[in-house]
């Protein structure tokens, strides 16, 4: 006992173990790269995943995976049954206030929400690219509408993506949690995150400093609310994004820092 309690600690001490306990809450979105995500997921320490969709798109991995009802189009018997069967929580339509994704009027999601409640699964509201606060807004709306036909939400999915790089972008995202959960009363699932800025008309990155700084400031503060019960950066695979977190099975400087974290 004592020899292999002294071989964990020279282990430990020369980082061939990880000297953390890797955060429940850590997950990852993959969508690209379905053969080396598993191993990327493993290498990342991520409790969890999904993939836009109801089904694990050919990733095997121990995470649990979550299944998502995408829009309107995914609300059929064959992508339902495969979400019951695929999980213990669902996640609701992805981006309905945006044109390329899901592009759907709260009167309509809401009139399809009794068929993902049917699944019985822990369900997650829609999840608004933006204005997940405003008064008024898509989620607000979507809310309200539920809360008169007596319709279930258990969580918030939201997504963010901050435009300000320096070290101040931990608090805006810090400010925009509590205030979704403030008016919703409810546990929030960050879903989507990262720092881009798309304010020229096209995507503009932070430097790898500035990136692995947020991510462990972020992923920090994140750990540290309790009505944070999930967060997933953006996204797993290089392929998908310059922010992703491995290529292959190798991780990125970005994926060092999430995996550490």
């Amino acid at each position: 006992m004592r020899k292999t309690t002294l071989l964990l600690i020279a282990l430990l001490l020369m980082g061939a173990l990880p000297s953390h306990a890797a955060s429940a809450k850590k997950g990852v979105n993959a969508a690209d790269d379905p053969g080396p995500a598993g191993a990327a997921m493993s290498a990342l320490d991520a409790r969890w995943y999904y993939t836009w969709a109801s089904d694990r798109r050919g990733i095997q991995s121990n995470a649990e995976f979550v299944p998502m009802i995408w829009g309107a189009g995914s609300v059929t018997d064959a992508e339902l049954n495969a979400a019951r069967a695929n999980g213990r929580q669902l996640l609701g339509f992805n981006e309905p206030d945006m044109p390329g994704q899901a592009n759907m009027s709260v009167e309509r999601a809401l009139d399809l929400w009794p068929r993902l409640q049917s699944t019985g699964l822990r369900l997650g509201a829609p999840a608004v690219a933006y204005g997940g606060d405003v008064p008024g807004g898509w989620l607000d709306r979507f809310m309200a509408g539920a809360r008169a036909r007596n319709l279930r939400v258990d969580f918030i999915p939201i997504h963010w993506y901050g435009q300000d790089f320096s070290s101040a972008a931990t608090g805006h995202l810090e400010g925009y949690l509590r205030n979704v959960h403030a008016r919703y009363g409810k546990p929030i699932w960050l879903t989507e995150y990262a720092l881009t800025d798309w304010r020229s008309g096209r995507a503009v990155y932070p430097t790898e400093q500035q990136q692995n700084a947020f991510i462990t400031a972020s992923t920090r503060m994140l750990d540290g609310l309790s009505f944070v019960e999930r967060y997933a950066w953006f996204t797993l695979s290089t392929r998908t994004s310059p922010t992703g977190l491995s290529t292959g099975t190798t991780l990125t400087s970005a994926g060092r820092t999430y995996q550490a974290a």
